[in-house]
């Protein structure tokens, strides 16, 4: 199985999604992110991810290509703007979309934008694990 995470700027929604996905999924799973453009890593999504045990720290965002896409069993975009300009995928790859707010756009103070990115990074892990419980038991039937 080889899942691709798709966001703007692969810097915190495909980043979270990535992590959890790595931690979460089975060792032969290829697991990867990118995103239509790629912005850098957010440390405040490093930083929540790690509070939760997920160290995300040394992975790249990247801008997704062909190859990735072409690799891809399945492409899960977690924006709108990621889901609205996704290229055209090669026939036989799925595509899942998961309308995430983008939680670098938070406002207030440090603890409420950071309230912000731990709601966000729950709500991926529980998305991620449903995912991939879904796609094992789709393994398993065929």
């Amino acid at each position: 199985m080889n899942l691709l995470f798709l966001c703007t700027g692969n810097s915190c929604r495909s980043q979270m999604a990535e992590g959890w996905a790595r931690q979460l999924a089975p060792a032969s799973w290829h697991i990867g992110s990118a995103g239509i453009e790629a912005h850098g890593k957010n440390p405040r999504a490093i930083a929540v991810m790690a509070e939760a045990g997920a160290d995300i720290s040394d992975q790249e965002s990247t801008r997704v290509t062909d190859a990735m896409l072409a690799a891809a069993d399945l492409v899960v975009t977690v924006c709108g703007h990621a889901d609205e300009h996704c290229p055209v995928l090669p026939p036989g790859t799925r595509k899942e979309h998961w309308p995430l707010e983008d939680p670098a756009k938070a406002t207030g103070t440090e603890e409420e934008i950071l309230a912000v990115f731990s709601a966000t990074r729950d709500d991926i892990r529980q998305r991620v694990s449903g995912l991939l419980q879904r796609l094992q038991q789709e393994q398993q039937q065929q």
